[in-house]
């Protein structure tokens, strides 16, 4: 990060940039009040930006800095301007980047005062229901801050691991047309058409389609996406996917992309090398070695069918299951990226096969079926969501957490 060093500047430095090659230099600094601390009549604040902190030294033989630093609480809005010097020998702290200096304070201005805030912010053990009634507040901790820096940097890499394979960044709309999808949708109701209502995309599934069909070739989104869904740690209603679909790729090949694109971004990022290639299941054996499609495979269990073990037991819940051709397990992540319907015929006959007639299927994916006569390429991809894969590298408890 840079900022003008004119004589205008409010700022010329950031706090936790301060080196010692700085010393004897005049800086100007702004930030908030992390700590203040009164040693034998000399006054240390520890101010704090985005980048991380520095120490002032407020010396009482200047009266009127003095004073001022006196007045200062925690979470003061400051501007400071002093010579940056060595500090004392035995007083450094190898934790910060500018531990090694202080900035002895000639000019001290109180930009704006704070009441006292409702949570240390050192504190790691506030809950969250308190944390996001005061999320400004929250946004203000070093955990949080590391946490959006971090996602910025991910978001950063993935564009320039996708521009860089010539994926095409391409907005699609947010006001849309409601179709049946997993979750309930959030709806927007019309000024214009009284009576009739939008609906916020759970997904752009069905637009990056239609730009595959109209020859775009490679398509990215960094988009939001909003499902009517109750809370969990790793959901909510609104979210961030990283989406992705291309055309004359076949699953192997999309995968071999993603995977790349995985690899690289989190070592550019954390300076995790994963292991390679991905371990990859199939639809069937995830169901029946995990009973999800989704298994987590840091959890080291696995389901074991016992049917045949349990036929004759006493216990007539799983005996009976078992005698009439159930199954009966007990508990002792897959690969990515799919195929889509490229043909129409094809497309009528899972809507058929799923329930959905053809007048339905005219009225809520008319616009597909339509664009699907017109030589739709072979296409496929893939979604990833961007905030529980930054929350893994956090190794934050929730995706709130980095949002």
């Amino acid at each position: 990060m840079e900022v003008k060093k004119d004589s205008n500047s409010m700022r010329s430095h950031y706090c936790g940039h301060l080196t010692v090659k700085q010393c004897d230099l005049q800086v100007s600094l702004c930030g908030w009040v992390a700590k203040t601390r009164d040693h034998g009549g000399v006054i240390f604040i520890d101010l704090r930006d985005i980048s991380g902190r520095a120490q002032i030294v407020c010396n009482p033989e200047d009266h009127e800095v003095f004073s001022l630093a006196e007045k200062v609480r925690n979470e003061y809005c400051l501007r400071v301007v002093g010579r940056v010097r060595n500090r004392p020998q035995g007083s450094e702290n190898a934790n910060l980047a500018s531990g090694f200096v202080e900035v002895v304070c000639s000019k001290l201005e109180i930009l704006n005062t704070s009441k006292t805030p409702p949570f240390p912010l050192d504190d790691s053990s506030i809950n969250e229901n308190t944390r996001l009634a005061n999320r400004v507040i929250d946004l203000r901790t070093e955990q949080m801050q590391n946490n959006i820096l971090l996602r910025h940097n991910f978001i950063k890499e993935v564009r320039a691991f996708l521009n860089g394979s010539d994926f095409i960044d391409i907005e699609t709309p947010v006001l849309t047309k409601s179709t049946p999808e997993g979750a309930r949708d959030f709806l927007v109701g019309s000024r214009i058409n009284r009576g009739e209502f939008f609906a916020l995309p759970q997904s752009p599934q069905l637009f990056k389609q239609l730009l595959m069909i109209a020859g775009f070739d490679r398509y990215y989104q960094i988009t939001k996406c909003f499902r009517d869904e109750d809370l969990r740690a790793d959901r909510q209603p609104e979210f961030t996917q990283i989406d992705c679909e291309t055309t004359f790729l076949n699953e192997l090949e999309i995968r071999a992309v993603f995977e790349e694109m995985i690899a690289t971004v989190f070592l550019k990022v954390s300076n995790v090398q994963l292991e390679r290639p991905f371990k990859v299941l199939t639809y069937k054996e995830a169901i029946e070695n995990f009973g999800t499609d989704k298994p987590d495979l840091r959890i080291n269990l696995s389901l074991c069918e016992i049917s045949e073990i349990v036929k004759n037991i006493e216990f007539k819940i799983f005996a009976d299951a078992a005698r009439s051709g159930g199954k009966v397990s007990v508990l002792r992540v897959p690969g990515g990226g799919s195929i889509r319907i490229h043909k129409m015929d094809i497309q009528k006959a899972i809507f058929t096969a799923i329930g959905i007639s053809d007048e339905e299927a005219r009225d809520k994916f008319g616009f597909l079926l339509d664009a699907l006569s017109y030589g739709a390429p072979p296409h496929g991809g893939i979604a990833f969501g961007l905030d529980r894969l930054v929350a893994l590298l956090c190794n934050a408890p929730s995706i709130r957490d980095v949002i």
